[in-house]
């Protein structure tokens, strides 16, 4: 897989944020050197957040935020400023973009206090350089920049660089279970949700990691699997299913091969499926009129037999018995107020990053609400997740607290 190619959750995240005219875009565009945003004299020319994946040596593979001013002003205004505060949920590395001419005020004290609070590391961008003679001298994390002329711009991006590359790229997918020679069988249902023409993203990336790992792997829809086991002259280290497919593929897989789904590994690869397993218990203790939220991080086009609308609470329904009230968020939406909800069911959030994923699962202990993955919670539903969890014994231990 290329840098080009590697996914949006997989990528760190870069935030510019600051004050309207403080030339956020203008940096934005000398840094990336593209006219990503668009640059005017008018103050808060940047309504939306603009996102951009691209490579930013000598980071790699990243995404750029260029945020509307943290100073805007009205109705509209508030809620622009609303959606910065969203952005800062998933952000890596921070860069707070100052007027030199200016300087700091309100609004940077308070964007400073959110880094802080947040944890994000952040650099402090005086920007337009060009229009002061004598240059103060500056802490580690700050630098003085012009957008307009170029000036410490390479210094600017090798600053984000060191930064970013403290992140914690967290428990990979498949690599770590399994040794160069294993057989790996990926178990993929090609139904009416399925995306035409392609695999979905996690199965992309298990399949590249099994690659990667010097395994071989066999792809096969759960009709086909029972053959290509018996076909096979030693038995697969492990086998991997859509969590749809959970029921059935349990059944035609023995119980001495490792099982486990797409869901479950990126949970865990995101950093929440010890959490997610403590989570799932509360399905058991649903009742009638209980709200709850299924969360999904795309926002892919809704099918006819959707997981998140439609099997799911079909599922959930069919194990408690219960009238259940579901609500549905989907991309970065997520709801602000979960105290109403009983639990709280999640994707695999493969399209999120791992500060994304994390912040909702800290909204969720915050409000003292459970929260799972559809993985997981699938498994549980079908009286298998015990055996899903056994390719993790440090995890497997959470189901007998």
């Amino acid at each position: 897989m290329s840098l080009n190619d590697t996914p949006s959750g997989e990528r760190i995240h870069i935030g510019f944020f600051g004050r309207r005219n403080a030339g956020k875009s203008s940096l934005v565009n000398k840094i990336t050197n593209q006219d990503l945003a668009v640059v005017s004299d008018t103050k808060g020319t940047t309504t939306d957040p603009v996102t951009k994946a691209m490579e930013l040596l000598p980071l790699g593979p990243v995404v750029i935020i260029d945020t509307p001013g943290f100073d805007d002003e009205g109705e509209l205004g508030e809620k622009r400023i609303s959606k910065t505060r969203l952005i800062l949920n998933r952000v890596d590395v921070a860069v707070l973009v100052v007027d030199l001419v200016e300087g700091l005020g309100k609004t940077e004290e308070q964007l400073i206090g959110l880094f802080d609070e947040k944890r994000i590391p952040y650099i402090v961008a005086y920007n337009k350089a060009d229009l002061k003679s004598t240059i103060p001298a500056v802490k580690d994390n700050e630098i003085y920049v012009s957008s307009l002329t170029g000036k410490n711009i390479d210094e600017l991006k090798e600053m984000i660089g060191r930064l970013g590359s403290h992140k914690n790229e967290g428990d990979p997918l498949i690599s770590d279970l399994i040794s160069a020679g294993d057989t790996v069988i990926l178990v993929i249902p090609i139904d009416s949700s399925a995306p035409k023409g392609r695999i979905i993203l996690p199965q992309q990336q298990v399949l590249r990691e099994v690659l990667d790992s010097n395994a071989a792997a066999y792809i096969a829809q759960p009709e086909e699997l029972g053959a290509v086991i018996a076909n096979l002259k030693t038995k697969p280290k492990l086998v991997v299913t859509d969590s749809q497919a959970f029921g059935k593929v349990s059944k035609i897989v023995p119980e001495d091969i490792l099982l486990t789904s797409f869901s479950i590994l990126m949970a865990r690869h995101k950093g929440f499926l010890r959490s997610a397993v403590r989570g799932v218990k509360a399905i058991d203790t649903i009742k009638d009129g209980d709200k709850v939220l299924i969360s999904e991080g795309c926002t892919h086009h809704r099918q006819c037999e959707d997981i998140g609308t439609y099997k799911l609470p079909k599922w959930l329904g069919e194990y408690t018995g219960a009238q259940i009230n579901i609500d549905t968020t989907s991309g970065l939406s997520f709801a602000e107020d979960l105290s109403e909800y009983k639990m709280i069911i999640h994707c695999g959030a493969c399209m999120l990053n791992d500060r994304e994923v994390m912040y909702r699962a800290k909204c969720a202990e915050d409000a003292g609400i459970p929260m799972t993955n559809y993985g997981t919670a699938i498994a549980h539903m079908h009286g298998i997740l015990r055996r899903s969890l056994e390719v993790f014994p440090d995890i497997l231990s959470e189901l007998d607290r």
